[in-house]
């Protein structure tokens, strides 16, 4: 029986939310932990845990780069503030000989609590120097990483499909050809795991087809490296004006949709629509890393007619 998908983004959609929202629904999370192994990226901790959102109980995967300044699910440089509480219950810890390539070149304000269980708490820990050399990545070096990893064959592509989309939007937004475009917003390791979690999720689901709700967005500005940037901002705009994403603008203040996140779901949505009566079979909740007036989750559905 084919495994359809309905993602219900409203409060916006991000990388590591569909994640969360994959990995709650059912996915593989040994599964995922392999294969993102199997890339060979630099050092970076990996936590899955629970948290509440709004008094909803939803899955958390966070990405925390080994040098501090950086942080998980940010795809544009920009300077965020986040007050929320965290629940981890297994924390991943991923060191790799290997250089150390990162891009942001923004601080972040992370008001954070974080509350550990360590009842079930898993180490992996592989203490190797690593050197932390600072350049740019275009689609080919990441796909190339992408393409000796261990994941899947319908993983690689469909990680290689959402960068492409990607691409596309920021190559527009800066008028130059995709293959010039460099990845110093989404190309960091955090987006990375980010896009290559998602597509070992959904092939572990073995999701054939997928509807995609109207996406919600914030209101208002962010800080970015050139400057104040408006919401949403010009890769998401480009993104759902290419894939004919529908988006529903709110009064909240703050970025509720990243480009992972917008690029994720046009590669997602078909122009399905929902039916109009459906069963459920299963529900996955993927929280986001920021407090709103509503619950900051993605829901995930199997559904049937």
């Amino acid at each position: 029986m084919p495994n359809k998908l309905y993602l219900e983004c409203y409060s916006g959609i991000s990388g590591d939310m569909t994640v969360a929202a994959l990995l709650d629904l059912g996915a593989d999370q040994q599964v995922l932990l392999e294969g993102l192994e199997s890339l060979n990226l630099p050092g970076y901790q990996l936590k899955i845990g629970r948290v509440k959102k709004n008094g909803i109980d939803a899955c958390d995967f966070d990405v925390i780069l080994d040098e501090p300044e950086h942080h998980h699910d940010h795809d544009h440089e920009h300077h965020h503030e986040h007050d929320h509480e965290h629940h981890h219950d297994h924390e991943y810890e991923h060191h790799h000989d290997h250089d150390h390539e990162h891009d942001h070149e923004h601080p972040h304000d992370h008001d954070h609590e974080h509350h550990h269980d360590h009842d079930h708490e898993h180490h992996h820990d592989h203490e190797h120097h690593h050197h932390h050399d600072h350049v740019h990545r275009n689609i080919g070096d990441i796909f190339a990483i992408i393409d000796q990893s261990k994941i899947s064959d319908r993983a690689k592509q469909t990680a290689k499909d959402i960068f492409r989309i990607i691409a596309a939007a920021e190559s527009k937004a800066h008028g130059i050809a995709e293959d010039q475009v460099h990845f110093h917003e989404v190309g960091a390791v955090d987006s990375i795991v980010d896009i290559v979690s998602a597509a070992i999720c959904l092939d572990n689901l073995d999701i054939t087809e997928a509807v995609v709700s109207d996406l919600y967005e914030g209101c208002g500005y962010v800080h970015c490296q050139h400057g104040l940037m408006p919401i949403p901002v010009p890769a998401v705009v480009n993104i759902a004006a290419d894939n004919a994403l529908r988006l529903r603008l709110t009064q909240t203040r703050g970025e509720m949709i990243t480009p992972t996140g917008a690029a994720i779901a046009a590669y997602l949505s078909k122009g399905g629509k929902l039916p109009e009566s459906f069963v459920i079979e299963k529900i996955g909740l993927g929280a986001g890393k920021k407090d709103f007036a509503t619950a900051n989750i993605l829901r995930a559905f199997l559904i049937r007619d």
